[in-house]
């Protein structure tokens, strides 16, 4: 769930910020949602200690479950902590609590942005 909430809110951050067009939409949203992206991201959600206990407990859960698949493009440790994120989005997604998915995710992007910004010149 987590997964496509994101993918959702960053197709319209990228389109409504005026970044991109809508036919290089998939290429400028992978930066985003990428495994490691979303790694990145859950690792400075931690160490900047912005994650409550109950939050920590979900990342754990999600980091710790069992896909079953063997991640194709990244490493087994970073697609952990990417299904750690998403788990972290799907929960607040799931509980209602758009406040904090949105304050989350916006965190995420931010993340990122930095990073895709520094390299674009």
């Amino acid at each position: 769930m987590g997964d496509a909430v994101f993918e959702s809110f960053i197709r319209y951050k990228l389109l409504i910020n005026g970044g991109v067009r809508p036919h290089r939409l998939h290429l400028e949203a992978t930066k985003y949602v990428s495994a490691k992206a979303q790694a990145e991201m859950i690792h400075a959600l931690i160490e900047q200690g912005l994650l409550t206990e109950e939050e920590m407990a979900v990342v754990k859960r999600g980091r710790n479950a069992k896909s079953g698949t063997i991640p194709k493009n990244t490493d087994v440790q970073t697609y952990r902590y990417s299904t750690a994120f998403e788990a972290l989005l799907g929960y607040h997604y799931l509980a209602g609590e758009k406040d904090r998915l949105y304050e989350l995710m916006e965190f995420g992007y931010k993340t990122i942005q930095k990073g895709v910004d520094g390299c674009s010149e």
